[in-house]
């Protein structure tokens, strides 16, 4: 999956054009999202994610059935280019969303059944003269390029697991157009909307059967750690607050 505001230039890694890459991993790769304010999460990382960031729904267009999707994102900041954990080189979370570590590389579709490999050709972190080699002198993938791909494997098949659960949530009418307004201290009102978030009020009439069969699929389990993830919303406010206050 590529992002465009994070993979500004990606290309398919090709074994034989790109022989001689490598990866410096001293590198700070958090540093390519310092002006994010949301990040792409799979649901496999809700339960880690719900415990540092509100986790929020973004209308994602359509599958080629014609059914809406959703794609479930971290907040990180307030505002478009703000974000709130990366501040003088450290991300300051307990957990960074896997997509996030994986860069600069991520997979792509080359056609409706086959993935590729990418990398993003602008990152620091990839160069021709020194690092990690990701091919070696017979231009077979060394034991950390296997590593990194089977890393972005498991985070694709993650995402297309996230993409059905979300599609699963719309078709049962159970996201909604939501909205968050607060007022800082100096008077500034800051609006975070264009998202979706539970519908309680369609969580309330679920039938036995259809909360049985949530439960069954992990989708309740899912919607419960969004849930709790929105209590996060006021402690990014507070980080918010904290960070633009002026010293003593």
């Amino acid at each position: 999956m590529i992002n465009p505001e994070l993979h500004k230039k990606p290309l398919a890694l090709d074994r034989t054009e790109h022989r001689h890459l490598k990866v410096r991993r001293e590198t700070n790769i958090l540093e390519a999202a310092a002006g994010l304010n949301a990040f792409f999460v799979t649901a496999a990382e809700f339960a880690d994610a719900c415990k540092e960031y509100p986790i929020l729904f973004l209308r994602a267009g359509t599958d080629p059935e014609g059914k809406p999707l959703v794609a479930p994102l971290a907040i990180f900041g307030l505002t478009r280019g703000e974000n709130l954990f990366y501040r003088n080189g450290v991300w300051d979370a307990r957990y960074v969303p896997a997509m996030l570590r994986s860069y600069p590389f991520s997979m792509a579709h080359a056609d409706e059944k086959r993935y590729v490999l990418c990398f993003d050709s602008s990152s620091p972190a990839i160069s021709t003269e020194e690092g990690e080699p990701l091919f070696d002198a017979e231009g077979e993938p060394t034991p950390y390029m296997k590593s990194v791909q089977s890393f972005v494997e498991q985070i694709e098949i993650e995402v297309e697991r996230t993409r059905l659960a979300g599609r699963r949530l719309m078709e049962l009418g159970l996201l909604q157009d939501k909205r968050f307004d607060a007022t800082l201290p100096d008077g500034t009102t800051v609006v975070v909307d264009g998202f979706l978030a539970v519908d309680e009020a369609r969580m309330d009439k679920l039938t036995d059967a259809e909360v049985v069969q949530l439960h069954r699929n992990g989708l309740l389990g899912l919607l419960n750690l969004h849930v709790a993830s929105l209590g996060n919303m006021r402690a990014l406010l507070e980080r918010r607050v904290a960070m633009n206050a002026k010293p003593a």
